[in-house]
């Protein structure tokens, strides 16, 4: 990836247009017709312009144009998807994912609404791309009978890109939003997710403490700043530190706007450092133990001012309480990991808009499938 003190100044531009940006352009000015490439990227088809118009353009032409062919050429034999309820090692069975969701869902557009990057053509590109899905459930798959039902939710996908080739991606998906707009029953969804699991012997495993609190020391005063590139980067990680694993809630009236707009799980549009407040204190309400853990950070200067800042982030811990995940239900004690990203908007010194997601289902599968593990065998009786 790219190295500490490269900084996408002018969003990479090498003429005299920018890398585009996707928040106030429509879909036609977002993959370009007759465009000269306006960034260096060795290796990449020659459709592609930039980075983004790479990873809005390849996303369109596999699932809205149905060229799913394409994996094979965007994606590496050996490439990894992280998903928050699961795992795909293998370019093959991304080609299958993708056919099955796609019968599943044909009506589903997904509407790029942002895309935050850093790297470069020798090193390799990171993005971070916020995707709005929209649309209804009409076929048979692994949401069961079709409802008919619409549904809108969030998707962020992170990947590693070099020469054209995505070979590591992670996805988090708000499917409890889709589970709960389309009709379908979450606490039996969640078992029926975590079934094959269990089958398989892949049981969860209660490691006991996290890493927030070592024995009886209070948390680290100061973060991990490692994988920031630039000043304002550092700072960001500072915060987050303090609001998430030091539980200084305060901060957030330091570093968001009055007047911030909190777009959240299930599709949560919500305003002012109240509700920021809210929403971060019941997610540790329901893991009160939690840690937070940022895993990559990047950033871009922002057309509507300020910049854009991209973490990618897990939260360890146990679901000891009850919060704003309320189909966790009653505590249940057991381990769990949760897997968000989080865009920022940050204009002026402060936050004006922030989008988070974290699959809220997948800790729900995590919860039954400790269930299942602490079940008895159920033993057939002798002939």
């Amino acid at each position: 990836m790219a190295s500490k003190d490269q900084e996408n100044t002018g969003a990479g531009k090498v003429g005299k247009e920018p890398v585009l940006q996707a928040e106030r352009r429509d879909f036609t000015a977002l993959v370009p017709e007759k465009r000269e490439r306006v960034q260096p990227m060795k290796g990449f088809d020659p459709i592609y312009t930039d980075i983004v118009d790479y990873i809005i353009r390849c996303t369109h032409r596999i699932w809205d144009e149905r060229d799913v062919g394409l994996i094979y050429t965007h994606y590496t034999h050996n490439c990894v998807v992280y998903h928050a309820t699961g795992t795909i090692y293998n370019r093959e069975d991304v080609v299958h994912d993708t056919i099955k969701r796609m019968f599943m869902l044909p009506e589903r557009r997904g509407m790029a609404t942002q895309v935050i990057w850093n790297g470069n053509e020798n090193d390799g590109f990171y993005t971070s791309h916020l995707v709005t899905g929209t649309g209804r459930h009409t076929q048979p798959g692994i949401y069961g009978k079709p409802t008919g039902r619409t549904f809108v939710a969030r998707t962020i996908a992170d990947c590693l890109i070099y020469e054209n080739m995505i070979y590591r991606e992670w996805l988090v998906v708000d499917s409890m939003a889709q589970v709960k707009q389309i009709g379908l029953d979450a606490q039996k969804y969640a078992e029926d997710l975590a079934r094959p699991y269990f089958e398989k012997g892949l049981l969860a495993v209660d490691m006991g403490e996290n890493r927030r609190l070592i024995g009886q020391y209070p948390p680290e005063s100061k973060p991990d700043t490692a994988i920031a590139n630039t000043d304002q980067e550092r700072e960001v990680l500072e915060w987050l530190h303090d609001i998430h694993n030091r539980r200084m809630f305060g901060r957030i009236r330091d570093v968001y706007a009055p007047t911030v707009q909190y777009h959240g799980p299930l599709m949560k549009e919500l305003y002012g450092h109240g509700a920021v407040t809210h929403q971060t204190v019941g997610l540790y309400a329901s893991v009160p133990d939690g840690f937070y853990m940022p895993q990559h950070i990047c950033s871009v200067p922002c057309e509507e001012g300020g910049i854009k800042v991209a973490v990618r982030w897990l939260v360890e811990g146990h679901h000891l309480g009850w919060g704003v995940m309320e189909e966790l239900g009653a505590p249940s004690g057991k381990r769990v990991q949760i897997m968000g990203m989080s865009h920022f908007h940050i204009r002026d010194g402060r936050i004006v808009d922030e989008w988070t997601n974290y699959d809220e289902m997948s800790v729900l599968m995590q919860i039954k499938l400790a269930q299942m593990a602490d079940t008895p065998s159920v033993v057939p009786a002798a002939e």
